[in-house]
């Protein structure tokens, strides 16, 4: 799939900003060859695709994989650029693990213990996780621990934390009110409340790779699901939520497309490439 842009191109945008989960990929983890088929048209017609997840690059190399995706893609909540084609990390942001440590006590004296997981920095760190914190098994990897000591022996992007009672808005609420001068937080998905680098997003990282590309945020649709996409849209030309879509990403957008289930991207790029 290319990702070069041509801004002699038809097609009404440059760039096309994905998300992963909830957006691109179905609740089988899997593209639709609909969906595939749009993007690939949005691109002869001009538009580069790059693909902007809250997964780390370990967990979104076999996707890019399947795509046959060989440019750029954002990670692990805009801290890392990953280029595809020659599988290497072009920047990584890490969280700093005395800050996140201090960021972490606050939480916890504030609402009590939490569930703890972390993605250690590089193409092929490890997502580590306590044995309380709840993940559902499939293909993607992790490695559990029990010593909290652990965490902080390697470069971390990100904490992931979990409440035994707190639901994911309540939870990033109150890490935020605790710790919210310190850390970011942000919600990602269902029991995805993740601690950040103060002042990182997915757009930081999406403007870092669409400077690369040559595309301005004016000539970018963007396609989410979380609340981790609001800053993607924010700075993009036009944001567009799945149906499916968390009710505050589904408030700031510019247009509400159907369900990752129902094709929602294809739904969109058919409808520009059709208005050519």
């Amino acid at each position: 799939m290319s990702q070069a842009a041509d801004p002699s191109g038809p097609f009404p945008y440059r760039l096309v900003a994905t998300d992963l989960d909830g957006t691109l990929l179905r609740s089988d983890n899997t593209v639709s060859r609909r969906t595939r088929t749009a993007l690939e048209t949005a691109c002869s017609l001009g538009a580069a695709h790059l693909v902007v997840t809250g997964r780390a690059v370990p967990w979104t190399k076999h996707v890019l994989e399947d795509l046959g995706y060989e440019g750029l893609a954002v990670c692990g909540q805009g801290s890392q650029v990953y280029d595809a084609g020659t599988r290497r990390l072009l920047t990584s942001v890490t969280l700093d693990r005395k800050v996140a440590a201090h960021a972490l006590e606050r939480i916890e004296t504030e609402i009590g213990t939490l569930a703890l997981a972390a993605s250690r920095d590089g193409v092929d760190g490890e997502v580590i996780m306590e044995p309380g914190y709840r993940h559902q098994d499939g293909p993607l990897p992790v490695t559990r621990f029990s010593n909290r000591a652990e965490l902080w022996k390697q470069p971390l992007n990100k904490l992931y934390v979990q409440h035994p009672e707190l639901d994911d808005d309540a939870l990033a609420k109150a890490a935020r009110t605790a710790a919210g001068d310190l850390v970011s937080v942000t919600m990602a998905g269902e029991g995805v409340v993740e601690l950040l680098p103060l002042g990182l997003s997915k757009a930081k990282g999406l403007a870092l790779a669409a400077r690369r590309l040559g595309v301005h945020a004016a000539e970018t649709i963007a396609f989410g699901d979380m609340p981790n996409d609001i800053p993607v849209f924010a700075w993009s030309g036009h944001g567009v939520a799945m149906a499916n879509a968390h009710a505050e990403l589904l408030s700031v957008a510019d247009e509400v497309t159907a369900s990752h289930d129902d094709e929602g991207i294809a739904v969109v790029l058919e409808r520009l490439a059709a208005g050519l």
